[in-house]
């Protein structure tokens, strides 16, 4: 036999389609050629196969090889395609005699001494690989990974363990992954935060609904500390949710089994460009606010940031996701991200203060306010003032409710929300707010006239107004729901112009 057909997987944005890794043996001078629209990392493949066969006591057949990764049209990269090929040589030369693969894929890069190395995005692959049936054989580093996806896994460490399973030599075990899919947040307490009640509240009630914040206060506040809480404060990611969040890891690089229960918490620097953000490259992977998936992105001196990397947030706080379009393909990674945010008043932090202002209250507060656009601003469903402590809450022995205490709160409003509507309150339609907005109607268009207020904005203060009376276990939304909720809506713009 001079031909094999082996199958792999190539990861396509958080979604992976199969390759099937075709080698055939000619006669003629000794060449060794792979096709199929691979990068730099596949055509070197052919160095670290042939030294992985040889160091591994197999021949390494001194004819004209061709390898095929089909679809040609599909671009690969990675060494992800060096055990199928390395294998099809091997089963095309006859060295491991006639052997059926198709209940099989292979994914596994390839060490000069036939070791098997860990490949990223090995979740993706094998969830798709779940649903053909087949059993996936990856690197052992990979093993509890791929065994998440509930598909059938066999880890091994090098070549010749592959070969001699395939051969019926040397049978390779199942592997099974215990790594728990969920899990309680284990990071600092909320009762560490001294005074701060009021943002303590608006945190709460950021956590039951899921909705954006701002934190606007002066250095040393508090604003990343009540920041940095948020994750005790929600439920646990859910299985389904957890495989998600694991899945678009898996694209970056190998992660631990163990922290595939947590929900994300990113705080990238004000440096970052709108491609580590939003995602990109040649082969795009995901950004941070995809890597915040179902978890927290936190921007801290907002300001900061360069304005076109900020204005990307728009669409992704809109519709739960990012494309990125290139010329080959375009690709949609999921973004359902909680955003909170946390500024200075102005470049020196104290705008209002008698003693600590730079006294440029006009010119300076309102040129560093205007980084941030309107839309952008409009798009955040609470904005917060939030003041320095004071030194006799600071150095007293109060101490404020514990992370836990304020998460079972939370996690009943959760339990209302998706008994009622199946999503949380950030989530929730025009149309499904539209019956609560009528009932307050004469009230409702006397506060958009003065204060300014956009659709966009009345809508998101009625859901947060909906969490607010989850919160209080009240069936209907009244007017001091509301009212507290548009409290938390006047915005930096606003508040400069009056």
């Amino acid at each position: 036999m001079t031909h094999a057909l082996l199958y792999s997987r190539a990861p396509v944005g958080i979604e992976a389609r199969t390759v099937r890794v075709e080698t055939h043996l000619a006669p003629g001078l000794p060449a060794f050629t792979i096709v199929g629209l691979g990068d730099t990392a596949v055509r070197e493949s052919r160095d670290r196969v042939r030294s992985a066969l040889v160091n591994s006591g197999f021949d390494f057949p001194q004819r004209r090889i061709t390898v095929s990764l089909a679809p040609a049209d599909l671009p690969k990269d990675g060494g992800r395609f060096d055990l199928p090929i390395a294998l099809g040589i091997l089963l095309a030369s006859g060295q491991l005699g006639r052997i059926d693969t198709d209940p099989f894929e292979f994914i596994g890069e390839l060490s000069l001494n036939g070791s098997l190395s860990p490949v990223p995005a090995m979740l993706p692959c094998a969830l798709a690989c779940q649903s053909t049936g087949r059993t996936l054989i990856v690197p052992r580093d990979n093993a509890d990974e791929a065994a998440l996806a509930g598909a059938g896994t066999i880890a091994a460490d090098q070549l010749a363990h592959v070969a001699a399973h395939l051969a019926g030599q040397t049978p390779l075990p199942l592997h099974h992954c215990d790594a728990p899919l969920a899990g309680v947040y284990q990071g600092g307490c909320l009762s560490e935060i001294r005074g701060q009640a009021h943002a303590k509240r608006v945190l709460e009630i950021a956590a039951a609904g899921g909705h954006s914040m701002l934190l606007c206060g002066p250095p040393g506040a508090g604003k990343s500390m009540l920041a940095s809480r948020l994750p005790g404060l929600v439920p646990p990611l859910n299985p389904n949710q957890a495989l998600e969040v694991a899945a678009i890891y898996s694209l970056r690089q190998p992660r631990d089994s163990s922290l595939f229960h947590q929900r994300p918490y990113r705080a990238p620097h004000h440096t970052a460009s709108a491609t580590a953000l939003v995602g990109g490259g040649s082969y795009p992977r995901p950004g941070e606010i995809s890597l915040a998936h179902h978890g927290i992105l936190f921007l801290d001196e907002l300001p900061e940031f360069d304005r076109r990397v900020l204005e990307v947030l728009r669409e992704p706080l809109e519709t739960g996701e990012v494309s990125i379009a290139r010329a080959a393909q375009q690709l949609t990674f999921p973004a359902r991200f909680q955003l909170i945010a946390a500024m200075n008043p102005c470049p020196c932090g104290y705008l209002g203060d008698p003693e600590k202002s730079c006294g440029y209250r006009c010119e300076k507060a309102k040129r560093y306010q205007s980084k941030l656009s309107g839309p952008l601003l409009d798009r955040i469903d609470l904005h917060l003032d939030v003041p320095a402590v004071d030194a006799s809450e600071l150095l007293g022995d109060k101490q404020g409710e514990a992370s836990h205490t304020v998460r079972e709160r939370v996690k009943e409003a959760w339990r209302l929300q998706w008994l009622r509507q199946k999503q949380l309150n950030r989530e929730l339609k025009n149309d499904q707010l539209e019956p609560m907005l009528r009932s307050h109607r004469d009230w409702l268009a006397g506060v958009m006239q003065r204060l300014g207020l956009s659709a966009r904005a009345l809508h998101r203060s009625a859901r947060v107004a909906r969490t607010i009376a989850d919160l209080q276990g009240s069936d209907n939304v009244e007017r001091d729901h509301l009212r507290e909720a548009l409290s938390y809506r006047q915005n930096l713009q606003q508040k400069q112009s009056s």
